[in-house]
């Protein structure tokens, strides 16, 4: 029996948007990599997307599921399909110099009936390779491919109640994760002392939602290293009178809410308070029309507009839409907060709202996952949004 986090008539409906978009793109057979996609459309959620597997869609059909041998049974606990729906590859096709995985997904889809026509694959995705897409094209000459990296992901742009449900628990995660930061961070503690309690307090959980692994590992830039938004911890220990951000995500089944902060270990330089502030306003002003039937690029101009006048500038996106994700990444690679981007808001919706601010020698990262709803956007997580100073 297998253990489903949604009913299954949640995943026959994705599967049938899924069919419908297809349709529009007058695509025949979808192969699907991304694991987040997979685990969308079937449920299946392992650690096995280091070697190649993937998911088959056709309209008017069950999707198939397909990965290496000794997974076959992770499917079986995982996904909603009966047992004719997962198909397997032999051990010697992986990680192998004369054998690829996709020339047996490509011998699959031969003898399924399914190897003419036109054929949606993701090509910009860490999980396919420019080696898998030769192997599996070479197996089925007769086909056309497309790219359709994102047709799947956009159909996952708007969250079911169960969705919100588990993206709300995350956001309590993400609370509790940052309020164990407040309590052991001091001058002296190494910065591996405080991500060792964020992993404990992440994986405990809270009022029942117990804490998944995160796509994306804890952040952290202390002092200098602020000026950088992507660097991990070290065994250094902290020092008074410096900044160091965390921008860390609670998860729950696999569903993410980041949230970020920046502590200030003694009395703040005054670029911090007035950073803190043009922050803040511009978050402000974002959220003031994060309302459904505005754009993606009305946020973005407001948070723009707001630290402009303070004589900051952001060159980077200021927000990217978020839920189910595997590693590396907990974006959902669609709709982002930046100029240009007229994705309509729609309730149901969630994003990073990712005002994070880096500069020569320092940065400050203060955000929100919020839930576009019918009214104000709600913030996922509950916790202060300001720089939080540590005595």
């Amino acid at each position: 029996m297998s253990t489903l986090r949604f009913e299954v008539s949640e995943y026959e409906a994705r599967l049938k948007a899924t069919c419908q978009a297809m349709e529009r793109e007058e695509i025949d057979l979808l192969v699907v990599t991304d694991p987040a996609n997979m685990a969308w459309l079937t449920g299946y959620d392992g650690w096995s997307f280091y070697v190649h597997q993937c998911v088959l869609i056709r309209k008017g059909e069950a999707p198939v599921w397909f990965g290496r041998e000794m997974d076959g049974n992770g499917a079986r606990r995982t996904v909603y399909m009966d047992e004719s729906r997962i198909k397997t590859y032999a051990d010697h096709f992986v990680q192998s110099s004369q054998y690829h995985p996709m020339t047996a997904l490509g011998a699959l889809i031969q003898d399924l009936g399914w190897s003419t026509g036109t054929i949606g694959i993701e090509k910009d995705n860490y999980y396919f390779t420019h080696a898998a897409f030769e192997a599996l094209a070479s197996t089925l000459p007769n086909a056309i491919f497309t790219d359709s990296t994102r047709l799947v992901k956009w159909q996952r742009i708007v969250k079911s109640p169960r969705e919100i449900e588990y993206m709300r628990g995350a956001g309590k995660i993400a609370t509790l994760m940052h309020q164990r930061v407040a309590e052991v961070l001091r001058p002296g503690v190494k910065q591996s002392d405080v991500v060792a309690e964020i992993y404990h307090t992440a994986i405990q959980g809270i009022d029942g939602f117990w804490g998944d692994y995160p796509a994306a590992v804890p952040m952290i830039g202390a002092g200098i290293d602020a000026s950088a938004p992507h660097l991990t911890w070290s065994d250094r220990e902290l020092r008074s009178g410096e900044s160091i951000f965390f921008e860390l995500a609670g998860v729950h089944k696999r569903y993410h809410s980041p949230l970020s902060r920046t502590f200030y270990l003694g009395k703040p330089d005054q670029k911090f308070v007035d950073a803190e502030k043009a922050v803040l306003e511009g978050m402000a002003a974002g959220l003031e029309v994060a309302v459904a039937g505005n754009a993606c690029e009305d946020v973005a101009h407001a948070y723009y507009a707001a630290i402009e006048r303070h004589g900051l500038k952001k060159p980077s996106r200021c927000g990217y839409s978020v839920g189910l994700a595997y590693p590396p990444d907990w974006g959902e690679h669609s709709a982002s907060f930046r100029s240009g981007d007229h994705t309509e808001l729609r309730p149901g919706m969630t994003f990073h709202f990712m005002s994070g601010l880096w500069f020569g020698d320092w940065g400050i990262e203060i955000t929100e996952s919020i839930l576009i709803t019918e009214g104000q956007p709600e913030c996922l997580a509950n916790y202060p949004r300001e720089l939080i100073v540590i005595d």
